[in-house]
């Protein structure tokens, strides 16, 4: 079970070093959703 929590920390730790803050987290998602949003519209626009 510690060896499990330690692969966690470790994984979340990793996680958020790509990031140079946490602010760049909530930057990262929203691009993401941004580039989703687009993706679908295009996709939309394809089809009508």
């Amino acid at each position: 079970m510690k060896l499990r929590y330690t692969i966690l920390t470790a994984v979340t730790l990793l996680a958020c070093a790509s990031c140079n803050t946490l602010r760049g987290v909530g930057k990262d998602v929203q691009s993401v959703g941004s580039d989703i949003n687009s993706a679908a519209s295009a996709t939309s626009d394809a089809l009508q």
